[in-house]
């Protein structure tokens, strides 16, 4: 499991690991789910901010990038502390750096090298490359191209069009591709990736759930000591992950929050509080709707609703802080992808939206934050989340963003529209479950569009609110398609929702996929 840098990371250096550099490519968070999924632990930093390279680092891997060794201030990195020394893999930017860095010449591609290829020549000699094939099928994404490798470098696989698509240093365990491997339309990515891994680096492929429990938890003692938390539960896995971890480390010294913003789902409220109970964790329900009615009040943009719903979070969170003596910490369930979406450094990817519970607390709150989950991805929070043996009903629930229905309702937020939406998407997420298609969707809900339509009803017109249906398949969030729910379970639902909710005359369902489109209407 992949943690990038953070406080977490202290605790976990005796694993073996691979550091991965990120240049900025959108395909850096994929790369270390390859190396996850090998059960090899591994670290993301920014290119300009490498750490000590301790004796637990056992490769280092470079990232691609959307910006060209050309260009002026292009990112760089000191290759010499850790070529020759530890076994070395440049992906795209990352080869054509290495390239560049020691003689050799990277010139702009005369055509369009972007999409699938194919290794028409390849030596499956090289330790990088064995146990892969011939004309295996890679995925090109670069505007760059390698001319000429340096002295003592060798070219070791090639296509049509790209002569250097990958390359060995002579005498070392340095290799550079220009391909990416860590995409499913690299055929053989993985191959590759275990033997740059497990062959070359000789990682110990034991890094599991349990270790990760094991090692988080002590480290939350750790870090912790006496102090107190106070943490945020949504009733989603995320928070109940995060809490459970910190209920594991410091028992009763955890008070769990969880706040009734008006934004919830029909009946969660006390649905969630009741779980809860089941969990041994000590939780305080606080009924906050009305402020967060009055903080919403007039918002249409959506970065207004979230960071009013974020402000609001923060007091209540602070006023219920400030009830419970010797609180020094507060708890929160962010998760890998919100990072990576919310958070944007000197070249990683744009910020996409922000989120409430990332990027810091205001000064006036005088809490440190703790975030046990931040280097995780949704589906191994899940893993986490069952070897804690935590309730499959918890597990298994669909993720639900943190601003609740606000951003599900596209305009400005009244108590009214709240309940319209709530009954809709009480009508389609029990629909689902009812119907044997909720554990085949990743995320579902219904989103109030801000238009009308004309309809007729009992020979009268209507002119009255569309729904829009959104049900995805995805692993981890950062991907997404549309789920192809059956026509006759669609018809049902727009049939049950028309004739049950008052106000609404039209259904629609969203057949978009991320990218380019968001999970989320807004």
């Amino acid at each position: 499991m992949v943690l990038a840098s953070g406080w977490q990371c202290l605790p976990l250096r005796m694993a073996q690991q691979i550091l991965i550099l990120d240049f900025g490519s959108q395909y850096t968070q994929l790369i270390a789910r390859r190396v996850r999924e090998l059960n090899v632990y591994c670290e993301i930093h920014p290119y300009n901010k490498v750490p000590e390279l301790t004796p637990d680092i056992k490769g280092v891997i470079l990232s691609g990038s959307p910006c060209s060794v050309r260009d002026e201030g292009a990112p760089d990195v000191n290759t010499d502390a850790f070529r020759g020394k530890l076994p070395l893999l440049g992906v795209c930017y990352g080869a054509q750096l290495l390239a560049s860095k020691y003689g050799g010449e990277v010139l702009p591609s005369t055509i369009r090298e972007y999409g699938r290829a194919n290794l028409d020549q390849i030596d499956l000699h090289q330790d990088l490359l064995k146990e892969m094939t011939h004309g295996s099928q890679v995925w090109m994404s670069h505007g760059d191209t390698i001319k000429e490798v340096p002295a003592g470098f060798e070219v070791i696989a090639s296509t049509e069009s790209v002569r250097v698509a990958a390359f060995k240093v002579q005498g070392e365990s340095t290799y550079g591709i220009q391909f990416h491997p860590e995409v499913t339309h690299s055929l053989e990515g993985k191959n590759l990736i275990r033997n740059f891994v497990v062959g070359i680096c000789g990682c110990s492929q034991d890094w599991t759930s349990d270790t990760f429990i094991d090692s988080t938890v002590a480290d939350l003692k750790k870090r912790i000591g006496a102090d107190k938390v106070v943490m945020g539960l949504s009733g989603g896995v995320d928070s109940s992950v995060a809490a459970t971890l910190i209920h594991r480390a410091i028992g009763d010294q955890l008070t769990c929050v969880f706040v009734d913003n008006g934004l919830l789902r029909k009946n969660e409220y006390e649905e969630v509080l009741d779980s809860y109970k089941h969990l041994g964790l000590n939780v305080i329900g606080v009924d906050s709707k009305q402020r967060f009615y009055d903080a919403l009040a007039g918002l249409t943009d959506p970065e207004a609703k979230r960071k009013a719903i974020g402000r609001v979070f923060i007091e209540v969170f602070d006023d219920e802080a400030n009830k419970i003596d010797g609180v020094k910490w507060l708890g929160q369930g962010t998760i890998y992808p919100d990072v990576i979406e919310s958070v944007s450094v000197k070249g990683p990817s744009a910020t996409i939206k922000s989120h409430h519970n990332v990027g810091g607390l205001p000064d006036f709150m005088k809490l440190s934050v703790v975030e046990p989950l931040n280097t995780l991805f949704k589906d191994e929070v899940r893993e986490v989340g069952r070897a804690l043996e935590i309730p499959e009903k918890i597990i298994g629930r669909h993720p639900f963003p943190g601003p609740g229905l606000a951003i599900r309702i596209l305009g400005d937020i009244t108590e009214e529209k709240v309940k319209t939406l709530q009954e809709v998407d009480y009508i389609f997420i029990q629909g689902l479950k009812d119907h044997g298609l909720y554990n085949q969707v990743w995320q579902a809900g219904a989103i109030l569009l801000p238009i009308q339509s004309v309809g007729v009803m009992g020979d009268e017109r209507t002119y009255e609110k569309v729904v829009a249906l959104r049900a995805v398949g995805s692993v981890d969030g950062m991907t997404a398609d549309w789920i192809h729910l059956p026509y006759e379970f669609l018809a049902k639902m727009s049939n049950d929702i028309i004739n049950r909710v008052k106000g609404v005359n039209r259904v629609v369902y969203d057949i978009s996929s991320k990218p380019p489109a968001t999970i989320e209407w807004e």
